[in-house]
């Protein structure tokens, strides 16, 4: 297996995007779903967006799956390769894997796997369904970057509170 290189830190550019997922995020939770929120942007323009909408039934309404299914329909493949997606969490197993079958290019995320599957872990929440793989377990040829410490506490808080833990 073909291990990929450790993710990048995000830059200085990226955080007004990271921001705009994190208040996504806040949208889903308030909204009864899980705290997750995305953005595409293409050209430095955010083209699409979308917050977490799993609490409906149907497990497979993330934001980072939704982003992928809109830019199969609405970029050509050159666009999709230079589009960069952001999100408040790092990209599960079938988002990555939706994401690298379209061919999107960089990712950036706010919080990582490893630090939900930690903070769940604290927590006493029981696992996901699925393994929780980092994005290059699943798509080793996509560049990443993340997590971004200076959002990580108010990341936490809204997954504690989506776990009716108060922070």
């Amino acid at each position: 297996m073909t291990r990929s290189a450790a993710p990048a830190a995000p830059t200085a550019h990226d955080l007004p995007y990271l921001r705009r997922c994190i208040d996504l995020a806040r949208v889903a939770l308030d909204d009864g779903d899980e705290p997750f929120g995305s953005v595409l942007t293409y050209g430095g323009e955010i083209v699409f967006e979308d917050r977490n909408r799993a609490a409906g039934g149907d497990a497979t309404r993330h934001p980072e799956f939704e982003i992928a299914r809109w830019a199969a329909e609405h970029l050509t493949p050159a666009e999709r390769a230079d589009a960069v997606t952001y999100t408040s969490g790092e990209h599960c197993a079938m988002c990555s894997a939706a994401h690298a079958w379209v061919g999107l290019g960089r990712i950036v995320y706010a919080g990582s796997t490893e630090q939900l599957v930690g903070w769940h872990a604290e927590w006493g929440v029981p696992p996901a369904a699925v393994a929780p793989l980092p994005i290059g377990a699943v798509a080793p040829g996509i560049p990443v970057a993340g997590p971004e410490p200076s959002l990580a506490a108010e990341l936490r808080a809204l997954h504690a509170r989506a776990a009716g833990i108060e922070s």
